[in-house]
């Protein structure tokens, strides 16, 4: 998913991905199965008389398939720190839009903090912040960061 020119080596690479336990085509087959199994059901009350069930079926399969959208347009957001040399390189993908930000390592400071019961991880310089760690759980942060703090030291 991420590219690292072959000429260039990483000091410290760290890509951090939302865990995916369907590929696409799964989700499709479960939502197609999920969609056949309700619209059976309402068409089958429907035919016995009981027509409300079939706007509330359908209105849950739509439901259902803005559900299913999100998911497929988030399946590949990422994100990844790497450093090299004096260079800090940030990307964060997000929802199809890469973003990537670069700091010089000398200058980089990790911002670990915790708030409304969820801690944050960041890396700041020159009054620009930029978070990371959305897809890790407390303890994973924390031991990013102190990798982080250990790969920022060695400048």
């Amino acid at each position: 998913m991420i590219s690292i020119d072959a000429g260039r080596c990483a000091d410290y690479l760290f890509v951090a991905q939302r865990n995916n336990s369907l590929s696409r085509s799964e989700r499709q087959w479960i939502l197609g199965f999920i969609c056949a199994a309700s619209g059976g059901i309402a068409l089958a009350f429907t035919a016995f008389g009981a027509w409300p069930v079939l706007p509330f079926a359908g209105l849950e399969i739509a439901v259902l398939y803005v559900a299913f959208r999100y998911v497929d347009r988030h399946a590949g957001d990422y994100e990844c720190i790497e450093i090299s040399g004096d260079r800090v390189r940030i990307e964060v993908r997000e929802g199809g839009a890469v973003h990537r930000v670069d700091f010089n390592r000398h200058w980089a400071r990790v911002v670990m903090s915790d708030g409304s019961g969820r801690s944050r991880l960041a890396l700041r310089s020159h009054g620009r912040e930029v978070e990371f760690g959305r897809h890790l759980t407390h303890e994973a942060r924390e031991r990013v960061a102190r990798e982080l703090r250990q790969q920022l030291g060695k400048a």
